[in-house]
């Protein structure tokens, strides 16, 4: 087993605001695109079916959470890749498969491309850059950049195509106020870690002994919750960090819960929002180890009002990425350190 290194090896590291603004300056370009592209074949499609592995799956959890609560007329699922090559589901000219991969490297993203190649579906991807095996794979790409922001990046550009397919086929009015504040996002995203900052170091103190964390979040928040809980702490510090739909806790779940159990819960301002408040509830009976991150503690400088439940669960994981970095020092882990993953096969 690959051991951590010393503590004294690894450093938390600094909000860098430029780093931040300018790596989703070609995603803030290709968004425009992506709008257009949505409005150009909303009327040309009957079915979205969204194709991507961990933290990009997520992101598209939250803009099919955002199809569904719109009523929207046209039909959304969501696939792995293996799943979805495995499934074969039907296809035809009127289904759009958008692939999303933050490289454009990732195996079964590429796979599920070729798989593609002779099906009657219109095929789009989401990826990094031209030179992308996953771009070359397709007749369509949107471009995130060769960035470290990509995760926001694949968010803004996803939104967009949404919010041009809802506004052209179902009259979904709020597309102009989307696009000004994915404009506005990055900032924001700066504004939320330097917000959090000296709280997540708080965090990190009070939990960096814990080998087990549980996170709860409710509707497009509890993406954020699985990116958080399995990308950053179980990938990228080894801990067993599990994540619950609020929705499903009271289904068996809290029996794990006692006094000395972790809960870090986030709060959105989507419709699910009271099904996490009453997880806040039964918890603050139960537990005194909690942590709450709630979205409307920040003030989304540029953001619409109406679009601050869309942009809600980014806002609160570049919170959370600020724990991640100071329990990373704390344990002597950097995020950067890996076992298995691009070391070994599998």
């Amino acid at each position: 087993m690959t051991s951590r290194p010393e503590p004294t090896a690894v450093r938390a590291a600094p909000i860098d605001h430029a780093r931040i603004t300018d790596g989703l300056q070609r995603s803030l370009r290709t968004k425009d695109d992506a709008a257009r592209l949505g409005q150009a074949l909303a009327h040309e499609i009957d079915r979205v079916f969204f194709v991507s592995p961990g933290a990009p799956n997520r992101v598209m959890q939250t803009l099919e959470y955002w199809l569904d609560h719109a009523r929207s007329s046209l039909q959304v699922r969501r696939y792995f890749p293996a799943e979805f090559m495995a499934i074969d589901p039907a296809l035809d000219e009127r289904t759009l498969v958008v692939l999303g991969s933050k490289s454009g490297t990732t195996r079964e993203t590429v796979e599920a491309a070729r798989f593609l190649r002779d099906r009657p579906c219109r095929v789009l991807a989401v990826t990094s850059t031209e030179e992308a095996p996953l771009a070359r794979e397709v007749p369509q790409a949107l471009l995130l950049g060769d960035t470290e922001q990509a995760h926001s990046g694949m968010f803004i550009v996803l939104a967009a195509l949404v919010g041009g397919l809802m506004h052209a086929r179902d009259g979904w009015p709020h597309l102009p106020a989307l696009l000004s504040s994915l404009d506005a996002l990055p900032d924001v995203l700066v504004e939320s870690a330097r917000l959090n900052d000296d709280r997540a170091r708080q965090d990190a103190l009070a939990y960096r002994d814990d080998h087990v964390l549980y996170h709860l979040a409710s509707g497009p928040m509890s993406a954020t919750a699985w990116v958080f809980g399995v990308c950053m702490l179980m990938e990228m510090q080894w801990m067993h960090s599990v994540p619950f739909d609020a929705a499903e806790w009271f289904h068996g779940p809290f029996e794990i819960l006692d006094a000395n159990t972790p809960v870090m819960l986030l709060l959105g301002e989507d419709p699910s929002r009271p099904l996490t408040e009453r997880a806040v509830d039964f918890c603050r009976r139960h537990t005194g180890r909690l942590m709450i991150y709630d979205s409307r503690d920040h003030p989304m400088t540029g953001v619409h009002p109406d679009i601050r439940p869309i942009v809600a669960p980014f806002v609160l994981q570049a919170a959370l990425n600020r724990f991640a970095e100071h329990l990373s020092e704390l344990h002597g882990h950097h995020l950067d350190t890996r076992r298995y993953m691009w070391v070994t096969e599998y």
